[in-house]
């Protein structure tokens, strides 16, 4: 609903703008700016509407906040570059889609940090909001910027750019932060007492009060950043929403106009994984594991069904099929939906839970694709990995699929893991095409034109908070060898294998690795042109260049430089819950090729998360590993 004097400038802009459906607002679901609201609060995803409306964490953040007394919570998505041009053309702000009203005219703007790519957006919507790059320039009537996400786990290449940053789940933290804004403001407090109080909301950092020292000095203290007032904490812990099981799976959402990525209806069904895959950030950073019941669950599909009218439904997790109820979820589902004509689907399927029953319940009728993650071709690399599942899995859950009807598959690995060697690589090529063969022995012969078998390939990041944030990634030249090398080697022409530039996954390391100095090379690149680094075809290597010589930043040294497990990285004043001590002990194992059990199918492997967040695994009943 508009209520400001932005939208007949807005207006012209939309007749020469691609797809203007982004920008209009008055989706189905959406709501117009609360009456009576005297503060308001807008979250901002950094990239384009058809990637940002359905993400989940600006869905339950927006939600979360408008349920407060006299607050309006919006939305905004950055332009993409056409629009964005004209509005700087025509002096036209980054505005929020339910009231268009210009960003900085909010109380306080939220911005998530969904991958490091998104870096250089970041100061795209800031500027095109007109709000000061940097905390230090902003006004006391600026308004209070925020950020979280999972690159909140290395959040120093970020820091001069926000005034706080929520470390972990916002479902509590985001309200707490908003409320307390509000009520300084109210207070009449100056915006830098303002800022300094929202340290003392758990799991909030403040990167202005901390110093940051250099490397010879954060080796000898042990952290890079160290707090410059009393009552400040040294380490942030992550925040995590202790009610998440109870929680309603239901969050109301919106039907956009325009097609979007993942345009379903999503529903949340369980938070956090103890696989234990030694790369994976999201895996230590989500912990514990908390499953919502196949009542929550179920009641959740078919009321968000009933009120969106999609004919998809996610059941999204980091591992939905490790739920504990996952077949009876799926059985009450598909009877539920039996005849509408809606497709029930689970975005990545584990191979060790995939059997002939489970092949049935995914997808009923409908059978798009199915993906399985594998990561490495050889078993002594998965066991390095701790990935956990034999290639006897991935065989078996494609007989499973073919049986049910499926006709294509994906499979993904990564290249550049650590212990990696050319035998690794070519045990993809391998693996690959006896899982092709597999699926065309599955799959009755008047049927197998239908085959499709891609082969996705990612270059290694090393994470911050994981086993492997201490090993270097591989050189660019390198990552492009192993993936000829790979392509080289795959015998049926059915199997087809695409790559991830090498060149920004290299950016995504340094994001990834990288202190506090980074920030002026983000800003550097974004003056130079850098935006939407994660599209191919806006993806400018050369503006990251030229930063990197206008900073004397090393970026090769941030990305592929390894250490010693222990060694202080410039995440040490971040904690995900997950103690230094296990992350070393997992690197060590990984060294061994020693694989570490999931607790919450089998004993306690003292990560630490339990006693840091105190909260437990919540599970609606005891996991088996019986494959469905």
């Amino acid at each position: 609903m508009i209520q400001t004097d932005l939208w007949p400038r807005v207006q012209p802009l939309l007749r020469q703008a691609e797809r203007p459906s982004r920008y209009i607002g008055g989706e189905w679901g959406a709501a117009g700016r609360a009456d009576g609201a005297s503060f308001a609060f807008c979250m901002v995803y950094p990239d384009t509407y058809e990637l940002g409306q359905p993400n989940q964490a600006v869905r339950i953040l927006v939600n979360a906040v408008a349920k407060m007394d006299g607050v309006a919570a919006e939305r905004a998505y950055l332009p993409a570059p056409d629009m964005a041009d004209a509005m700087r053309a025509a002096g036209v702000p980054l505005f929020s889609l339910e009231s268009c009203a210009p960003l900085a005219e909010f109380d306080v703007v939220g911005i998530t940090l969904p991958h490091e790519l998104a870096a250089t957006n970041v100061l795209e919507a800031l500027d095109l909001a007109g709000i000061p790059l940097r905390a230090a320039e902003r006004a006391q009537d600026d308004p209070i910027v925020i950020a979280g996400g999972p690159c909140a786990m290395n959040p120093e290449p970020y820091a001069p750019f926000f005034d706080a940053i929520s470390i972990g789940e916002g479902e509590e933290a985001v309200p707490e932060l908003v409320e307390t804004v509000r009520r300084m403001r109210a207070e009449g407090a100056p915006r830098a007492d303002i800022v300094r109080a929202l340290a003392g909301v758990a799991g909030t950092y403040v990167p202005s009060l901390y110093d940051v020292v250099g490397e010879r000095e954060a080796q000898e203290r042990g952290a890079y950043a160290h707090p410059v007032e009393d009552g400040v904490a040294p380490v942030v812990v992550r925040r995590v929403f202790e009610g998440f099981s109870e929680a309603d799976a239901w969050e109301p959402c919106i039907v956009p106009y325009v097609e979007a990525v993942h345009d379903r209806l999503n529903v949340e069904v369980l938070r956090g994984c103890a696989r234990g895959c030694r790369f994976c950030q999201a895996g230590m950073m989500y912990r514990p594991v908390r499953e919502r019941s196949a009542d929550n669950i179920v009641s959740a599909v078919v009321r968000g069904l009933e009120q969106t009218g999609y004919d998809e439904v996610s059941l999204t997790s980091l591992s939905t099929t490790d739920h504990s109820q996952i077949e009876e979820v799926l059985t009450r589902l598909n009877a539920a939906c039996a005849g509408r004509g809606v497709r029930i689907s689970v975005p990545s399927q584990r191979l060790d839970s995939f059997g002939v029953k489970m092949a049935g319940l995914v997808a009923g009728q409908k059978k798009g694709g199915l993906t399985f993650a594998p990561e490495a071709g050889t078993q002594r690399l998965r066991d390095i990995i701790n990935k956990n599942v034999r290639e006897d899995d991935l065989f078996s859950a494609i007989d499973a699929a073919c049986a049910a009807g499926w006709r294509r598959c994906k499979l993904y690995f990564m290249i550049g893991l650590p212990g990696e060697t050319d035998d690794d690589v070519l045990g993809i090529a391998d693996l690959a095409d006896r899982a092709y063969a597999r699926m065309k022995e599955a799959t009755p012969p008047e049927q197998r034109g239908a085959l499709a078998m891609n082969v996705s390939v990612g270059v290694f990041v090393p994470k911050a908070q994981t086993p492997f944030q201490w090993d270097g990634q591989i050189s660019s030249d390198e990552a492009l060898r192993r993936v000829g090398l790979l392509r080289s080697a795959v015998r049926h022409r059915a199997v087809r294998v695409s790559y991830h530039d090498p060149q920004a996954s290299f950016v995504e390391a340094v994001m990834s690795r990288g202190g506090r100095a980074c920030a002026d090379l983000v800003e550097a690149a974004w003056r130079g042109g850098a935006r939407f680094d994660a599209w191919t075809e806006l993806f400018n290597e050369e503006a990251w260049r030229c930063a990197a010589e206008q900073t004397g930043i090393d970026p090769e040294a941030i990305a592929e430089a390894s250490y010693e497990p222990g060694h202080i990285m410039p995440w040490s004043h971040i904690s995900a819950g997950v103690s230094q001590e296990y992350l070393m002990r997992e690197r060590a194992r990984a060294e061994r090729g020693q694989t570490t059990v999931d607790c919450t199918f089998d004993a306690c492997t003292a990560c630490g998360v339990c006693p840091a967040s105190q909260v437990r695994n919540e599970l609606a009943q005891p996991r088996t590993q019986e494959v469905v």
